[in-house]
């Protein structure tokens, strides 16, 4: 995970599910992750709490979003940490195990400053 340059997670294995990488915690580097009170339920997975991403005191408000207490369909993702609005993954994963891979991370863009 990059933002404005500075690596916010990475990790050799996210878990994806429905299109999204979601990272392990241990793959964190905590202090750009800020929890918010912003909270967004799923049907099926249960109820996401989210965390605002802050690199050089530019934050991503409710960037980032994890399932503390997942539903028994989503156990696998449990705070495992994903995130939208503008992040990207960049990283490659092999199907062989046996294969080394770089390491998969989120990235996101610079954002235009806006005046």
């Amino acid at each position: 995970m990059i933002w404005n340059g500075v690596v916010l997670a990475e990790t050799r294995r996210t878990k994806v599910l429905e299109g999204n990488h979601y990272f392990p915690p241990e793959s964190l580097h905590s202090e750009y992750f800020t929890n918010s009170p912003t909270k967004s339920l799923c049907p099926w997975k249960g109820m996401a709490r989210c965390h605002t991403l802050t690199v050089d005191g530019v934050p991503n408000p409710n960037a980032a979003w994890y399932y503390p207490h997942p539903t028994t369909l989503a156990r696998r993702i449990k705070n495992h940490v994903a995130s939208w609005n503008g992040v990207t993954i960049e990283g490659t994963r092999h199907s062989d195990s046996r294969r080394r891979c770089e390491p998969v991370r989120m990235v996101r863009p610079p954002r235009a400053i806006r005046r």
